[in-house]
């Protein structure tokens, strides 16, 4: 004879292997603080790399406007802190002697991030008083 009862009794104890209010607050908590390392370690790494983005750009080869036709002239030398009697903030350093120092201005390119550096520069020309080539800086190419 079957047993046709579609009521039936179940047990009051638990499953085994069913999580209990105390085990599944564990978990969360775990997960929480698993969770908050795993981002402020992201965040770090992310920093790390943005310095490190920071630094490739510096290292770009080429820095500024590439307008030639506005930035017609260009000299090369070693680039080196520091104008002649108030005249640019920076020169190049060239063959031939201090006649033949460039000194530069720039108010589109950071040149102190090239001082020592062999580099070729693009700017305007403009007269001077003290300096015997005095320049406005638009472009910056540095040469290895």
């Amino acid at each position: 004879m079957e047993n046709n009862n579609l009521i039936h009794k179940l047990d009051a104890k638990p499953a085994s292997g069913s999580f209990t209010y105390l085990q599944f607050f564990i978990f969360v908590a775990v997960a929480v603080i698993v969770g908050t390392l795993v981002g402020f370690g992201l965040n770090k790494l992310k920093k790390s790399n943005s310095q490190d983005n920071i630094s490739l750009a510096k290292a770009e080869k080429t820095v500024g406007i590439a307008d030639k036709k506005t930035f017609k002239d260009k000299a090369e030398g070693t680039l080196k802190e520091g104008g002649i009697d108030g005249e640019g903030n920076f020169h190049l350093v060239r063959p031939g002697g201090v006649s033949q120092n460039v000194y530069l201005t720039s108010t589109t390119v950071d040149l102190s991030q090239y001082i020592g550096k062999k580099v070729r520069v693009w700017g305007e020309t403009f007269s001077a008083e003290k300096a015997g080539w005095l320049m406005d800086v638009g472009l910056v190419e540095i040469l290895k």
